[in-house]
């Protein structure tokens, strides 16, 4: 009898600690449901996303070639500064201090652009960086949910287990004492089984502000995105092999490994819509969405260094 009563000491305890811990979890998990990853304001830029019309684009600045990359013209046409850049090409003809102040003017000018241009990329990639860190936390408060679930079925199971074999000693009428083994044996079972759970808890988690869902859906233009940044994700000619926009080829991932190839998993998951239940498997597929588009946004910064190289070997 002591043993029982030293055995249901230690549970008591046990449970306590696991009951204090989601306690806590709960609280912390109250300042994870508003965002605070989003900016403060909107992107009212009165500029609409550039042409798509690349081959036109290319075929109207032919004379720049030599000097340009056909991605550095469309940024540059994208930022508005092809007018700036054939100017310096033809005041370099001249070389007269006016002509080299004018010139350094307009690459002022051309620079100004491309340092905004530099920002908004910046935004854009912290934005993903924040989203994918407070998902990541609401990922670990819903694993820490499931492990303290199966801590406690386990821990429930040991239990019964243990007083059935205690009381089952105690009782001395044989076939009691086998009644008591079996029920006890078949309970702890029960308590074991409750622990295979694949899905796991669900936590209400929610995002009305989807940036996840303006790249899913693919419009022409994105009130959450810079009109540049839009751009330079929708433009297949920014993409390595150019068949494929940056996030075209991005989407063919995430259906392939997010969504095991079912476009009608993907438009009905609760990722690209304004929040919802989210279960452990879903939020991690969420941060690692979120983290791969924010190396895709950083990858752009190479397109421009490139522009930046071919305007020094224009100005040179």
């Amino acid at each position: 009898m002591k043993k029982l009563f030293y055995l249901l000491a230690v549970f008591s305890l046990l449970t306590s600690c696991v009951s204090k811990k989601n306690q806590v979890i709960r609280q912390n998990i109250l300042t994870l449901k508003d965002s605070y990853c989003k900016a403060p304001f909107q992107y009212n830029y009165s500029n609409r996303v550039p042409s798509y019309n690349s081959d036109s684009i290319l075929a109207a600045n032919k004379e720049l070639q030599g000097t340009f990359s056909d991605q550095s013209i469309l940024i540059l046409n994208a930022l508005d500064n092809l007018d700036e850049v054939h100017k310096i090409i033809d005041l370099k003809k001249d070389s007269s201090i006016a002509a080299q102040v004018k010139v350094l003017q307009l690459k002022s000018k051309i620079n100004s652009k491309i340092t905004i241009a530099l920002t908004e990329l910046d935004a854009v990639a912290a934005e993903f960086d924040c989203e994918g860190e407070r998902v990541a936390q609401i990922g670990n408060y819903v694993d820490n949910l499931n492990d303290s679930r199966n801590n406690k079925m386990i821990l429930y199971s040991i239990v019964t287990g243990a007083a059935a074999s205690i009381a089952g000693g105690i009782v001395s009428d044989g076939g009691w004492s086998n009644a008591i083994d079996i029920s006890g044996g078949v309970v702890g079972a029960g308590f074991g089984l409750a622990t295979l759970n694949p899905k796991g808890k669900k936590v209400e988690f929610i995002h009305q502000r989807n940036l996840l869902r303006d790249i899913w859906r693919e419009k022409l233009e994105s009130p959450n995105f810079p009109p540049f940044i839009w751009y330079m994700y929708t433009e297949k000619k920014f993409s390595n092999k150019e068949k494929h926009s940056i996030i075209s080829s991005m989407k063919e991932r995430w259906l392939h490994y997010q969504f095991d190839d079912s476009t009608t998993e993907a438009d009905q998951s609760v990722i690209f819509s304004d929040g919802g239940f989210y279960r452990a498997d879903d939020l991690h597929n969420r941060a690692a969405m979120l983290n791969q588009m924010q190396s895709a946004t950083r990858t752009i910064n190479q397109n421009i260094n490139y522009l930046l190289l071919d305007l020094d070997k224009l100005i040179l």
